[in-house]
């Protein structure tokens, strides 16, 4: 009976780490990078040159998911070879390329709610609290940890889909797993609505009258009293309202944002 080795599954895996993107076209998108991962395999199931060849064929069709969350991809091809170089009939290309196409959009969509739209802002939040004042601390945090994690969370879930092969499918895409995922979705909202009202703090530097010692009103403080952090949450849904509504890229709700307070703090509109 034929075993993949750990030293080729590490092999495929770190492949599939740091050339995940190799050879990156609106062609081929990850192809490449999922065939440089799977060669390892490939080449220790199949004793010959022409039985490599056919198998790497297998992987030319075109592939892109989210990359962190996609090793589970390479995992589970890698336990359906090993089966199928077993002898295992009912594996074949269509059966492994079904697989890969099926899951590729699905986990595009987990990774990039929960990975790329959850995990890295809450990091870089946390980031931009440990550089306030210009601390090196900040981004030492970010690039540590998200490499740290990141690897650590690949690692686990490509071994996890060997050992699960095809009957990984269900789990990743079946009713519960979609059930978790909008479930982690909501917290992260919940997370990052937080975090924008904790570290954005936008106010108002206009005085709308004289009180009867002669001090200035100022318009802040009517909204501190009536809703504390009101033009942060403007602020923010104005922001969420253009990308999300007209599709603005989030590099010019930047440099408008940047035109909006330079423009208010010179005419004394913003604190």
């Amino acid at each position: 009976m034929k075993k993949i080795s750990k030293k080729t599954l590490n092999s495929s895996f770190w492949r599939w780490w740091y050339g995940n993107l190799t050879c990156f076209s609106h062609e081929h998108m990850q192809t490449f990078g999922y065939m440089w991962s799977m060669l390892p395999i490939i080449q220790e199931l199949y004793p010959t040159h022409e039985e490599q060849c056919e198998k790497m064929r297998t992987y030319y069709p075109f592939f892109n998911t989210e990359p962190q969350i996609g090793a589970i991809v390479v995992g589970i091809t890698a336990g359906l070879e090993e089966a199928r170089a077993n002898g295992a009939e009912e594996i074949d290309d269509e059966m492994i390329n079904g697989i890969r196409a099926g899951l590729m959009g699905p986990l595009a969509g987990i990774g990039d709610s929960l990975i790329v739209g959850t995990y890295i802002p809450i990091l870089l939040g946390i980031a931009l609290g440990f550089a306030e004042g210009g601390s090196i601390l900040g981004p030492l945090f970010y690039i540590v940890v998200w490499n740290v994690t990141s690897t650590l969370f690949q690692k686990v879930i490509y071994n996890k889909g060997y050992e699960l092969g095809g009957s990984a499918v269900e789990m990743i895409v079946g009713t519960q797993a979609t059930a978790f995922r909008e479930s982690v979705i909501v917290m992260g909202q919940v997370i990052v609505g937080a975090m924008a009202g904790s570290w954005v703090n936008i106010t108002s530097a206009v005085q709308i009258a004289t009180d009867s010692e002669g001090k200035a009103v100022m318009l802040q403080q009517k909204l501190d009293g009536a809703f504390p952090g009101i033009l942060t949450m403007l602020f923010v849904l104005f922001a969420w309202w253009l990308m999300a509504k007209k599709n603005v890229t989030p590099i010019k709700v930047l440099i408008l944002f940047v035109v909006i307070g330079f423009l208010g703090s010179v005419s004394g509109l913003l604190g």
